[in-house]
């Protein structure tokens, strides 16, 4: 096992510091490559000795992950918030972290995290794009109505989504500059083209063999949509990954971070380690689920009387977990059971 090296990787936007060495600890090589790939490929046929290599997730890991991995023993991507090594040291710059990161590699310490397939991760960026699209879209509507409310102008915001109304009142408001016309004819033009894009994305997306069945399975689930289906088989991944539902709900967001010491626990605010994606389109489709689940909304009920609407609102979207968990682990359409209901 001394023949292989444990290389360590500080991932930048330019630049890959790296530090190799043995199992006993020995320094084999450090220094610095360019983040291209005819570098890193001169890079990898120099080393003499089969490798395995570690590197902290970054924006920039998926496609040196990718690259990479067909020509090592075996790539890890470690968890930033876990690495307390790096982020703790008194002296910290890329040589020192690449050399963490392979120390942590050869002691077998690395918090490892999930890597999805290249497939899932691709069309996963499809996805997260047409949420920007669609909120840009927002932002040109609630722009439209400031233009009004700037030059005191009266309208209806929610018709102001509509073409015929949004033509009538230009044609038809008073006192309004011209060139306020003319922005907002910019911004209508803007708002149709996003909404034209998202649309064309989430079709595809929808209609994707590597998708289809699976999404289709959880829109099975009364409450469970197009765009909660899509962002759950994307986002999650390989559901068997988890130990238990309550990791997914951890993973999703909903579950409030636990401090514990000297046999006292305490628990705070919602923590902030979570997928941010999942949890934003989880709480939206928990406010409008016990409209088309009957028992969502007895859950729904349940909590509104213990007075707080956002913790009913956590308990819709804890149920839908449970719900797409179920569906997405069995691969059978959702059949709610007897004997659950009352759970």
């Amino acid at each position: 096992m001394n023949s292989l090296y444990y290389i360590g990787l500080d991932v930048h936007k330019k630049t890959i510091a790296y530090c190799a060495k043995k199992q006993d600890g020995q320094v084999v090589d450090t220094g610095v490559v360019a983040a291209d790939r005819d570098e890193l490929l001169r890079w990898v046929d120099a080393i003499d000795q089969p490798w395995s290599a570690a590197m902290e997730a970054t924006l920039f890991s998926g496609w040196i992950y990718d690259f990479l991995r067909p020509h090592c023993v075996e790539l890890k991507v470690a968890h930033p918030k876990m690495l307390k090594a790096i982020s703790g040291s008194k002296k910290k710059n890329d040589r020192v972290d690449a050399e963490k990161i392979a120390d942590l590699l050869r002691c077998d310490f690395i918090p490892e995290c999930y890597m999805a397939p290249e497939n899932i991760r691709e069309l996963r960026r499809v996805l997260r794009y047409r949420n920007l699209i669609v909120r840009e879209g927002v932002r040109m509507h609630n722009k439209m109505a400031g233009l009004l409310m700037e030059v005191g102008a009266k309208y209806n915001k929610k018709r102001l989504k509509g073409s015929r109304y949004f033509n009538n009142l230009l044609e038809t408001v008073d006192y309004v500059p011209r060139s306020v016309i003319d922005l907002l004819k910019l911004s209508r033009s803007a708002m149709e083209m996003f909404k034209a894009v998202q649309r064309k994305l989430l079709d595809a997306l929808r209609r994707h063999p590597d998708l289809k069945k699976r999404v289709d399975l959880l829109m099975t689930i009364d409450g469970v949509g197009e765009v909660t289906a899509l962002t759950w088989a994307l986002e999650i991944g390989d559901p068997r990954r988890f130990k238990s539902r309550k990791h997914v709900i951890s993973y999703c967001g909903l579950c409030s971070a636990q401090r514990e010491s000297a046999g006292k626990s305490r628990r705070g605010p919602i923590s902030k380690q979570r997928n941010k994606h999942l949890q934003t389109v989880l709480v939206q489709a928990a406010k409008l689920a016990p409209h088309w689940n009957d028992e969502i909304a007895v859950v729904h009920e349940r909590e509104l009387k213990r007075g707080n609407r956002n913790r009913a609102t956590l308990a819709v979207a804890r149920k839908l977990v449970g719900y797409m968990l179920a569906v997405d682990l069995r691969q059978t359409a959702f059949e709610l059971r007897s004997d659950l209901v009352s759970v």
